[in-house]
């Protein structure tokens, strides 16, 4: 890892450890994992060990450690007794109860577990999108009501958006996330555009129901390395993929979700994005490499 200079923000820290800063301020209040310093204008600042401690966190939780005991073996510069401590908690039996009984403090606290016990990779493909599939599919049966399905995908993709609000900060290359015109469910999107930050990629995210038109406008403006379009129905990709491949022959492009297709694909002249969200941004920064 390149050290970090005295006087970094969380920000900055989040994107350089690849872990969300409210799953940072979590470890510091909780654990003491961060020890800040204050500039004299009040704001807190991060140091080479500050970032040493977070990513050795980090790694300890993607390894099946619970958070407390990751902090402790930090913490105390020692490992815990057993490696294989057990599963971290706020998982989504936690928060898919809150959820369905529109308990909205519950559900946001069970979020706030999750993201302090788990990295933002572990959160998005263990937790939330397991949970929103769930839903999703509960729905279907006629198991939950409309009402239920809607408080659970408002509230956590506010949830969502709220991590997202510095990934248009950092150095890497630009990427532009939108869902196909027609298309209102953008969750997989928000997961692969945090999951592109995570990387170090800046996103400039156009969210539900583009029209190619404006997306090839601000192609032209923003000029990035990559476009990402998302689609849960395939409807939406049908009837935009021949202006998609006329985008496609200016700016790399990419499909995913579940209407998306090789075939569709191929019409698009895009790559295909057959994985979940979080490993399909993993693919696009390999490849870009």
């Amino acid at each position: 890892m390149t050290p970090i200079p005295l006087g970094v923000r969380i920000g900055e820290l989040s994107r350089r450890v690849g872990v969300a800063p409210e799953t940072l301020r979590a470890w510091e209040r909780r654990y003491g994992l961060l020890r800040p310093a204050r500039t004299q204008a009040g704001y807190r600042v991060y140091d080479h060990d500050d970032q040493l401690r977070a990513h050795r966190m980090r790694e300890l939780i993607e390894g099946g450690w619970a958070a407390g005991e990751a902090a402790h073996a930090v913490v105390s510069d020692r490992p815990p007794g057993d490696p294989r401590s057990p599963a971290p908690d706020g998982g989504p039996p936690d928060l898919l109860a809150a959820l369905l009984r529109y308990d909205s403090a519950g559900a946001h606290a069970a979020f706030d577990r999750v993201l302090a016990t788990r990295s933002l990779d572990g959160a998005l493909r263990d937790v939330v999108l397991p949970v929103l599939r769930e839903v999703g599919e509960r729905w279907a049966r006629a198991e939950v009501s409309v009402t239920q399905e809607h408080f659970a995908t408002e509230l956590v993709t506010g949830r969502l958006r709220g991590l997202a609000r510095d990934w248009d900060c950092g150095l890497g290359p630009r990427a532009v996330l939108a869902c196909a015109s027609g298309e209102r469910h953008d969750i997989g999107l928000l997961c692969c555009g945090l999951a592109l930050h995570r990387r170090g990629w800046r996103v400039t995210y156009l969210g539900a129901d583009t029209p190619t038109a404006a997306l090839a406008d601000t192609v032209s403006t923003v000029a990035p390395a990559l476009v990402v379009i998302g689609a849960l129905r395939p409807q939406p990709l049908r009837a935009a993929a021949s202006a998609l491949a006329e985008l496609a022959a200016l700016v790399p492009l990419a499909i995913g979700g579940a209407g998306a297709t090789k075939r569709l694909a191929a019409r698009a002249r895009a790559r295909h994005l057959a994985s979940d969200p979080v490993t399909a941004a993993e693919e696009l920064t390999s490849s870009a490499a």
